[in-house]
Order: structure tokens, then C-alpha cells, then sequence
């Protein structure tokens, strides 16, 4: 879009007063950047008269739409975006990366089914959908297709109380038949590891592979409840064996690849698994890391031990099967009828003790993974969604069902996401949304090793795991011509996120836009009042929320002792801080309680000092998160106490204490700082003061 001189002057003369003028950007200004001369001339001149002519949102929208592209430095990107927003009243709130049009709102999930309700407008929706639950989610599922062997005969009984929400009293079904709706021709995954070719595995094959997992399982004396535990990476095998596990009855004890043998060891004792599967070996980085070892080091039940490539094959304990000698030619199609509050699946989220929460998703929390990725993600069919994750965390089965249901294809990388082969792979099979976290993205934008890829079939970015820096989301978009960023924050315990970003809205670098439909919340201070920043409650209920713990006391970590004043009581804790924003907006500030999200993974404060306190001559520990000043993915700080008379000094302790963490709970937790003390604060009854901290 040009302007001539004559029309910018007029423009410029038209102003009210200089103090409303936006700053200039100049070639020099580009230059700095890394910007070639002769473009930041071009540049500069074209951003300027989009400035001086149009209102910030829509000079920015033209700017990043028509103008910047990936191959420009980053900071030139940066620059644009200061000068359109220099003059951007905050009080309103942040400034919008990303604008749909209505073309582009009509074409979603969400704005098409706006209009099969008769809605005018997305406020207008979500108040409906928190006014009548039962209705909305009796609607959602329906649409998104979720099936059902026998009908239920109510959506929603709340008499126990909401704690105990029940869902399509009643029915029965298995989840996984709403897995397998697509065309059985149609593309279920896509996968690549880091040595092999793109693997395409259509939507019959995959079910084919499920219903021999399913006969296996039987021919091998498990029955409906028996729980099969998961260690491995996210292959299309994993899948058919997370599909094969629910569809047979049996309850899926999902173990992230990375936990050391201890960790293995206890979440194997709290799901009580019969039976295991893992792989010889993970592939990351080029290396080849033993994987089947740690099983055996943490005492595992038999094992079927799957195989990573063409090198030579470990050996088997007795009684560990190969997966071909596991694997039966025969196919059991029918599924195992069940209630919709039956445990499908143990998912494992760090509280404050010291084992971890152990969290059952049942047939209907799915059904809250599956509509939130049509909702907010936009998934379609056809569609290819591609989110580095495995079956420990909540966002593996998340991406299965956001994706089967939905009748799209999970694009799967096995191997680490931080290099360029990763980026190569989402180019090269046409990934349409991509999830990250923010860690991630941080680690590509100092690297720069996603520069010069064509993401050009990519519809959306979504983040999630932890708080987002604006500076790194924007860096996202500017790889992939300004696509947005859907921010999507949850829960293990939720099946889902309570805030998210739509495609129907304006999209804020490092902000959500809204609640998600169905969820209702509210921001409280200490003493229980209102309040713009401070922890956030959930009202339930709705579909996805737990409703009880495996060995735990799901009242007393949920629902004791949170505010009962207010007319939405009884109020759901769910430890996060929140802060309201102008226009709508919501910023996550993390974690209240003692509980922190490294890495995207969340762990207890009590779990990472438990490690650190068997250190030689370190006598304890306090983990602390800290929220750096520019936003961003928390910072792990670890205060610590001497045994008497032992000397050390922060940078002498620092990689000792980083080798105890790695080896015994997660190689991912990264300390970035050590604090010596004397002693730590403690109040009169000796619980630890982690405020104080905290503190810079």
C-alpha cells in the first residue's frame, strides 16, 4: 500500500498537536538491525507512511501482513512493532499482534459454529455456555462428534454437588471409537525420527495396529481395569498402544521418557501397572540414550521393549517381550463398553508432597482435550497438528484426542525439537498448527536455527507449559508471516486449559483473551476479594475437571479451606496468579503455592529440594521460582544451607547440585542460580517463608 508525499503531508498537517506524533523509523534505525541499505531505505519509507496515514491497529496489520517477512532480521521486526504501537494507550490493553478479519473469523471452527447457534457475538456465547453448562457441552460434543454406545439420559446431575459433577448419566462408551470418525483413507500421522524417513500412517492402519494392541493385551491376561504403563516417546506405536490400552478396558499409566528410575519407580507403585512399555533406546541429538535400562533400574513390571533403529538389540530381562513377539496378527474391533466416569488413564502432576498427584482422566476428559483444540486451536480435518510432547504429559494424550477427534493428523518428531530438523520436519509435512513452549522458542530465537524455513502452510502457533515473554512470541510469528499465537494455559486435573486466545479475536503477544467457554473464573487477593491481580478460582464444574485423586484427597488439595463467601462458592483452587488486563485480557504470573512449571514440566519445590538434600555436605535447600523482570519462562533458583563447618562457593555448587537434578529427577531442570545461606527463614512453627525468597 503507497501513499504519495503530497497525501502523507496532508495527513501529517492534519494532526491535532506533535505530542500525538509517533516517532519516526528511519533506514538507519533498520540499518542497525542488520537490515540491508538499500531495503531499509524501501522499508522505512513504506512503514512510515503507513504509520503516519492509518491508526496503529491497522498500520501494524498492513505492515506485518504486507511488508516484514521471515527473512528480515528479527530486530527490524522488533522496531516496526515499537514505532505502530508507540503512542498505545496500555491502560486499554496490549497491543494486538494479530487481528482476524471477518472473512478469516467466519472461516473457523468457532465462528462457523457462532452462526449455527444464532450468536451475534463470542461474549454472547461464552455467557451462554457458563449460564447453561449442561446445554453447552451437550452441544460441543455433538458437534465435534463424540459417540456414544448407549445414550445417556441426562447431560449433567450436580445432586451429589458440583465437587461431583457427573456427566451424560447413563451412557456408555469408549472414547476411543470418537477417535476413528475420519475417512479410514485419510492421514492419522505423520512421523519422523531423527535418523529415518517421513512414516505417513493412515487412519485404518493406525486403528488396525489398535485392535491388535487390544487382542494382545487380552491374549496376555489383561482384563478391563489392569493398568498398562507407557514409557516411551510419541510414535505412532506409542499411540496405537495408548489407543489399544483404553479401547481394551485397561487403564493407561502414561511415565514421561526423561524421569530417572526413581521417579519411574513411583509412579509405576502408585498406578500399580501389570505390564509396561518402552523402547530400547531414545534418539536425541544424535545420541543414542538408554531408555529400557532405567526401567529395569526401577524395578519395572514385564516389559515390551519396542525397537529404535538397526543397532544391536539389548538384552531382555526374563519374561520381557519384543514388540513383535507381543504384537498378535489377530484384531479385536470391539471396544469395551464403559460408564463415562470409568479411569481411562493415570496422568502424574507434581503437588506438594513428595510423590506426585496421580490424576485419572476418565472416557469424558477427553472430550474437553478434543473441543478445546476446535474451539481455540482451530484443528480441522485434514488438518496437521504438531506439539513436542510425549504420553507423560498431559499435552500427549491431549494431542491425540485434539487430533483424532477432530479429524485431522498428528505430525510426530521423535527426537529434539530445539534443532533445525525439527523446523525442516513441520516444513516438509505441511504442518498447519504447531505448539510449543516458550523455552522452545527462546532457544531458536537465540540459536537462529529456524531461519530460512517456509512455514507457509501454518494457520497457527499455540504455547503452553509455562509464562510466555512478548518478545519471544513475536520472534514465533515473524517466522511464519505473522500466523497468531493461540495462548493456552490448564491443567493436568482439567483435561484442558481454563484461558485461552481464539481466532475470532484480536491476538496480544503473551495474553489470553478470554476464559474458555464452559469455565467460569474469578481473581481473589488474600483476603478472598476481588481483585484484578492475585490467584485465580475456578467455578465448576465442568467437563474435564477431576474428581478424585488415585491415593490422595482430592477435596483437601482442590476445594478445602478456599473462599466460601462469595454467591459462586464452592470455589476450585488452582494455584495460578493471574493478573486482568485492560480489553478483556488475562497474564499469566505463574505459580502461587510451591509448585513451578520448568521447562513446560511441572514440579513441586518439595520434589527437586528432596534431591538436592542428599547432596555430600549440603545440609538444605530451597527451590524458588523467580519471573524475570521481562516476562518469560521461570528461573529456578536453589538457596542453600552447609553442612557445619563446609565451605563452597555459588560457583563451585551450582554444577554439582545441576548433576543431582538431572540424574535423579529430570535432565530438563536447569538451575540458573545459587544463593548460600545460613540459615533458612522459617516462621515460629519452623514451615519455610518461600516469599521472602523470592525476592530479588
Amino acid at each position: 500500500m503507497k501513499r504519495g508525499a503530497a497525501q502523507v503531508k496532508q495527513r501529517r498537517d492534519s494532526k491535532a498537536t506533535s505530542a500525538t506524533m509517533r516517532p519516526s523509523i528511519t533506514p538507519a534505525n533498520l540499518v542497525s538491525h542488520g537490515l540491508d541499505a538499500v531495503v531499509a531505505n524501501w522499508l522505512s519509507g513504506e512503514v512510515q507512511a503507513l504509520i503516519d496515514w492509518l491508526p496503529a491497529v491497522a498500520a501494524w496489520r498492513q505492515i506485518s501482513q504486507t511488508l516484514l517477512t521471515p527473512a528480515m532480521p528479527f530486530g527490524v521486526h522488533r522496531a516496526c512493532f515499537d514505532v505502530a504501537y508507540a503512542n498505545w494507550n496500555h491502560n486499554a490493553g496490549p497491543p494486538p499482534a494479530w487481528l482476524p478479519t471477518s472473512e478469516s473469523a467466519a472461516a473457523t471452527n468457532l465462528g462457523a459454529w457462532l452462526r449455527e447457534l444464532g450468536y451475534r457475538t463470542f461474549d454472547e456465547l461464552r455467557d451462554w455456555s457458563v449460564r447453561d453448562r449442561a446445554a453447552f457441552w451437550e452441544a460441543i460434543t455433538r458437534r465435534v462428534g463424540i459417540q456414544f454406545r448407549q445414550p445417556y439420559s441426562q447431560p449433567l446431575d450436580v445432586s451429589q454437588g458440583v465437587e461431583h459433577a457427573e456427566w451424560f448419566v447413563g451412557a456408555r462408551l469408549n472414547i476411543v471409537d470418537s477417535c476413528f470418525a475420519a475417512d479410514p483413507a485419510a492421514t492419522a500421522i505423520v512421523a519422523q525420527n531423527e535418523i529415518g524417513p517421513v512414516r505417513v500412517v493412515s487412519y485404518r492402519e493406525l486403528e488396525a495396529l489398535t485392535n491388535r494392541v487390544v487382542q494382545s493385551l487380552l491374549d496376555g491376561g489383561l482384563r478391563s481395569g489392569d493398568a498398562v504403563a507407557i514409557d516411551m516417546p510419541l510414535t505412532p506405536e506409542a499411540v496405537a498402544i495408548y489407543l489399544g490400552t483404553i479401547k481394551s478396558g485397561c487403564v493407561a499409566v502414561s511415565i514421561a521418557d526423561s524421569l530417572a528410575p526413581q521417579e519411574v519407580a513411583t509412579r509405576l507403585r502408585i498406578g500399580d501397572a501389570r505390564v509396561i512399555f518402552t523402547q530400547d533406546h531414545l534418539l536425541r541429538g544424535g545420541k543414542r540414550l538408554p531408555l529400557y535400562e532405567k526401567i529395569k533400574d526401577a524395578g519395572a513390571p514385564p516389559a515390551v521393549v519396542l525397537r529404535t533403529d538397526n543397532a544391536g538389540a539389548v538384552p531382555l530381562r526374563t519374561g520381557d517381550l519384543k514388540w513383535e513377539n507381543f504384537l498378535s496378527n489377530r484384531e479385536l474391533t470391539e471396544s469395551h463398553a464403559a460408564a463415562p466416569d470409568d479411569t481411562t488413564n493415570i496422568l502424574f502432576s507434581s503437588g506438594t508432597t513428595g510423590d506426585p498427584k496421580a490424576i485419572p482422566w476418565t472416557h469424558t476428559t477427553p472430550m474437553k482435550s478434543a473441543t478445546d483444540a476446535f474451539l481455540y486451536q482451530d484443528v480441522r480435518s485434514g488438518d496437521r497438528v504438531a506439539w513436542p510432547t510425549n504420553l507423560g504429559w498431559m499435552m500427549g494424550p491431549w494431542v491425540v484426542y485434539a487430533s483424532l477427534i477432530n479429524r485431522a493428523s498428528m505430525a510426530l518428531y521423535d527426537g529434539a525439537p530445539t534443532g533445525r530438523d525439527f523446523g525442516a520436519f513441520v516444513q516438509e509435512t505441511g504442518v498447519t498448527m504447531l505448539g510449543v513452549i516458550p523455552t522452545l522458542i527462546k532457544s531458536w530465537r537465540q540459536s537462529e536455527c529456524m531461519n530460512g524455513l517456509d512455514w507457509s502452510r501454518l494457520r497457527a502457533f499455540s504455547s503452553t507449559g509455562e509464562c510466555s515473554n512478548a518478545d519471544d512470541m513475536l520472534y514465533l510469528m515473524s517466522l511464519a508471516r505473522y500466523r497468531p499465537v493461540v495462548e493456552y494455559c490448564g491443567g493436568t486435573e482439567l483435561g484442558g486449559g481454563y484461558l485461552a486466545s481464539t481466532l475470532v479475536q484480536p491476538n496480544a503477544l503473551s495474553a489470553f483473551s478470554t476464559s474458555t467457554l464452559g469455565t467460569e473464573l474469578v481473581i481473589l487477593d488474600e483476603e478472598g476479594h476481588a481483585t484484578d491481580q492475585g490467584e485465580v478460582f475456578l467455578v465448576p464444574p465442568t467437563i474435564g475437571m477431576s474428581t478424585r485423586l488415585l491415593k490422595g484427597d482430592h477435596h483437601q488439595v482442590y476445594y478445602a479451606d478456599t473462599p466460601s463467601h462469595l454467591s459462586c462458592a464452592p470455589l476450585r483452587r488452582h494455584g495460578d496468579a493471574l493478573e486482568r488486563l485492560g480489553g478483556g485480557y488475562y497474564r499469566a504470573l505463574g505459580r502461587v503455592d510451591d509448585t513451578m512449571n520448568l521447562g513446560g514440566i511441572k514440579v513441586s519445590a518439595v520434589e527437586v529440594e528432596r534431591v538436592l538434600n542428599t547432596v555430600p555436605h549440603v545440609q538444605e535447600t530451597a527451590a524458588v521460582a523467580l519471573s524475570p523482570p521481562g516476562g518469560g519462562p521461570i528461573l529456578l533458583r536453589i538457596h542453600v544451607v552447609m553442612s557445619h563447618g563446609q565451605n563452597a562457593t555459588p560457583e563451585s555448587l551450582r554444577p554439582i547440585l545441576q548433576e543431582a537434578l538431572g540424574r535423579q529427577l529430570n535432565p530438563l531442570f536447569k538451575i540458573h542460580d545459587v544463593v548460600l545461606e545460613l540459615a533458612l527463614p522459617r516462621t515460629a512453627s519452623h514451615k519455610l517463608i518461600r516469599r521472602s525468597l523470592r525476592e530479588p
